[in-house]
């Protein structure tokens, strides 16, 4: 199946499909414009059933958003995940794979939808680096980090952040001197916590830390990031980076 997209001067894109067939879309979806793209190739492939008869309909999305925003954190403030995932569902893939989806929440609000691991980025970055002790930063991202420590065969550290009198503390539970981590988790926004954490780590015996995350926003750069991470791995799912400082494998 082929299609094309136009975008008007004033915004809005609208959709042709050139080829019938299976239908694959593979798009960032970091962006409702982003979605909205996906509505019209999907609503252009419906209009005429022929071009498709028989043919299955599959979505990838390589870095969902409002990720994130998978509950409703305050009184009478908008559940944002459960929006888009509305809004998603009302495409009717046949099929949805979301790469390292931040929570299950994603998976469950969203119809037909599986996770695409993040497992070979990850060793690629061992691979690099040598044999690293893993990091889990925090609870929520310890079950799939110990998944892949078991599969690489090497060691795992979990941490977490409290705050005690509004002051985050780094807890580290494991032997790090003399050794390189890696810390592995799914997205960075600004990127504070991995500098708290990093620095830590350093502060127990690491030799050098690392950082992967599949979804590279690091909205505020990296000159704070510096120092404390010797090296940034991730994925180009939410933007492409050229920056000494990163090694980026390319999704899109």
């Amino acid at each position: 199946m082929k299609y094309e997209v136009k975008k008007f001067k004033d915004g809005q894109v609208t959709a042709k499909i050139t080829e019938g067939g299976d239908l694959d879309v593979k798009i960032r979806g970091n962006s409702y414009e982003d979605l909205f793209r996906v509505a019209t190739i999907k609503e252009a492939w419906d209009a005429d059933y022929t071009l498709h008869k028989g043919a299955v309909s599959t979505l990838t999305l390589y870095c969902l958003i409002g990720q994130r925003s998978d509950r409703r954190f305050h009184e009478h403030e908008s559940f944002d995940l459960k929006v888009i995932a509305r809004f998603i569902n009302s495409m009717c893939f046949d099929r949805v794979s979301i790469l390292h989806p931040h929570s299950p929440i994603s998976l469950a609000l969203i119809q037909n939808a599986c996770a695409l691991s993040h497992f070979s980025y990850v060793e690629q970055a061992c691979q690099d680096i040598g044999k690293p002790v893993l990091v889990s930063p925090d609870a929520g991202a310890y079950k799939q980090t110990h998944e892949i420590a078991e599969r690489l065969a090497t060691d795992l550290v979990p941490s977490n952040k409290v705050r005690i009198n509004g002051v985050p503390s780094i807890s580290i539970q494991g032997e790090v001197k003399d050794k390189e981590c890696l810390i592995v988790d799914d997205l960075a926004d600004g990127g504070r916590t991995f500098k708290l954490l990093a620095a830590a780590l350093k502060q127990q015996g690491a030799s050098k830390v690392f950082l992967y995350v599949t979804h590279a926003q690091f909205n505020y750069g990296f000159d704070e990031l510096k120092e404390s991470i010797d090296h940034i791995y991730c994925t180009n799912s939410y933007q492409d980076i050229e920056d000494e400082f990163v090694t980026q494998y390319k999704v899109v």
